[in-house]
């Protein structure tokens, strides 16, 4: 089976003006969803990260999922990984089309407005009642999530709706930009992260790391067997 390496590449780019899946009302409400999920403030949030483009990408097929080596177009899959992945994407499509009708549905039955027209604590209580979980309190870069141990998954295998654009909202937010979301590298600016100018620049090693590693310390240290095989005389 050839490794990712050897697939094709197919000449396509995010349309970061167009859809690919999501209906206008679709669209809409996506926007306002994400914006709540992650909202801005005195930084950018996920609407203007351009996160609905990530996921109305991600969610259009197989066209979008691997990225080239270089950022300079995406990769073909084919045979059984195509199959696989036709699925994964046609299960997540379900997912979110039932779930935007419910939350439309939750919207209307409750104050008789689309969710989309609705404000933001307006929005905020139906998606509490939506997830069945209370709105989280405001975490700082500085502090570390309760929730931290939950939000580490990148599957969205299986997901219900809100914990699939949960998730999908995070990767569209922190991405590299050649998925569509991360728009002018928002994300990465609001957590300092310089980040690679492309993925080419990780490629040819324009861009490194090496600048933020300790360079000088005692594996010894770093690793306690070492010490005591050295106590040992080992």
């Amino acid at each position: 089976m050839a490794s990712k390496a050897d697939w094709p590449k197919v000449n396509i780019s995010i349309d970061k003006d167009g859809r690919k899946f999501f209906t206008q009302h679709e669209w809409e409400t996506m926007e306002a969803l994400v914006a709540r999920i992650y909202p801005a403030d005195h930084q950018p949030g996920a609407r203007e990260a351009g996160v609905t483009t990530f996921i109305d990408h991600y969610l259009s097929g197989i066209d979008y999922i691997y990225a080239t080596a270089d950022g300079s177009g995406f990769m073909e899959i084919s045979g059984k990984h195509a199959d696989s992945w036709r699925s994964r994407v046609s299960n997540m499509q379900r997912t979110y089309r039932a779930g935007l009708r419910q939350l439309d549905a939750l919207a209307k039955e409750n104050f008789d407005k689309d969710f989309k027209d609705l404000g933001e604590r307006v929005q905020d209580g139906i998606l509490e009642v939506l997830s069945g979980e209370p709105k989280p309190e405001s975490v700082s870069l500085q502090q570390t999530s309760p929730m931290s141990s939950a939000l580490q998954g990148v599957s969205d295998q299986g997901m219900p709706f809100f914990d699939a654009v949960s998730l999908h909202t995070r990767q569209g937010m922190f991405c590299d930009p050649v998925y569509g979301g991360n728009r002018d590298r928002i994300g990465w600016d609001v957590i300092g992260f310089p980040g690679p100018k492309s993925l080419k620049d990780t490629r040819d090693c324009t861009y490194s790391v090496k600048e933020y590693f300790v360079q000088e310390y005692d594996w010894e240290e770093l690793i306690p067997h070492l010490k005591q095989v050295k106590q040992n005389g080992g």
